[in-house]
């Protein structure tokens, strides 16, 4: 093995860990929630203890100051728009989205909208190169990659799916939502190429984020559709959701500008559906158990991902 095929690996199995992360903070998260029994305070708390977190990092970091200066230079430069320093508003977005529909349509039925979202998104940000990384072609291969992907979701949530009763319009909600954040991978890909430092780029995903869901909470409770709550005590993983996120950003800006969002995704979305098969087997929620489905959609994504051909897909650029 070269050093070049060393560093694909390490890129992959970082993406699948990344995925394996999402999975960990949705546990961390969806317990929050449920006893604060307020979804968006508990998205709120936990992306404003990631900022915490990475503000203090950043304040004794020389790395994070080199890359705040260098993306100042690149946007007095116009080389890249001030808009697309927002990208952690996108995040904020999806989690306003997920917290306010998942009730109504279940995590199953959101996580099939929200990953076809992903999936179709990223081969049309890779297409643009909107990553910094580079174009990449369209090809047969990784859009049957990611119709497999998108399937071995379905497959996975299969069991969950019956009786769920839910109107068109969350479902489209929860597809625009997982294209939100595909959009954000590839901006964040474009910090992180300017900055070249992916805390610099998760520093500024949580500033941006955090902002967003203090606005959008502000207005429920403007509207009276929303009433804070005091933190509950404990246990203390509850409140991890933030440094989770931290670092899963961070990981993601790094990777998605060397492997393009519909690789990434790939990789990403086998990890979130392991995580999930060994969260829900040692740490369940309750009424939770491990079906069948689960374990044939994790094959089924491992097989796009090797349909998809990772290392031909980062190769294959205009």
């Amino acid at each position: 093995m070269n050093k070049s095929q060393g560093r694909n690996l390490r890129l992959d199995a970082l993406a699948a860990i990344s995925g394996f992360m999402i999975a960990m903070q949705a546990r961390v998260n969806g317990e929050l929630s449920h006893r604060l029994d307020n979804a968006p305070q508990a998205a709120l708390v936990s992306f404003s203890s990631g900022l915490f977190f990475i503000a203090i990092y950043a304040l004794f970091s020389k790395r994070v100051h080199e890359g705040i200066r260098k993306l100042k230079v690149a946007v007095a430069k116009g080389e890249i728009p001030k808009w697309r320093l927002l990208a952690g508003a996108l995040g904020g977005c999806f989690v306003a989205i997920q917290t306010s529909i998942v009730f109504f349509i279940g995590v199953a039925l959101y996580s099939v909208a929200s990953i076809a979202g992903q999936t179709a998104v990223s081969l049309i940000v890779d297409r643009i190169g909107l990553t910094g990384g580079g174009p990449k072609l369209i090809s047969p291969r990784r859009v049957t990659a990611a119709g497999i992907t998108v399937i071995a979701v379905l497959v996975a949530v299969w069991d969950k799916l019956e009786g769920v009763d839910f109107s068109p319009l969350y479902v489209i909600l929860a597809t625009v939502a997982g294209a939100l954040v595909g959009v954000q991978r590839a901006l964040n890909g474009q910090i992180n190429e300017h900055s070249g430092d992916s805390y610099t780029t998760s520093l500024l995903n949580f500033i941006t984020g955090t902002s967003f869901l203090v606005i959008f909470i502000v207005a429920l409770t403007i509207l009276g559709r929303n009433e804070l709550q005091p933190l509950p005590s404990g246990p203390w993983w509850i409140y991890t959701g933030g440094i989770i996120g931290v670092i899963y950003i961070a990981f993601t800006a790094l990777i998605v500008q060397h492997l393009g969002v519909l690789t990434f995704t790939l990789y990403s979305v086998g990890g979130q559906l392991i995580g999930s098969l060994i969260l829900d087997l040692y740490l369940p929620s309750e009424g939770i158990s491990v079906s069948w489905y689960l374990v044939t959609g994790i094959a089924l994504t491992y097989v796009g991902v090797v349909v998809g051909g990772a290392t031909q897909a980062r190769r294959a650029r205009m």
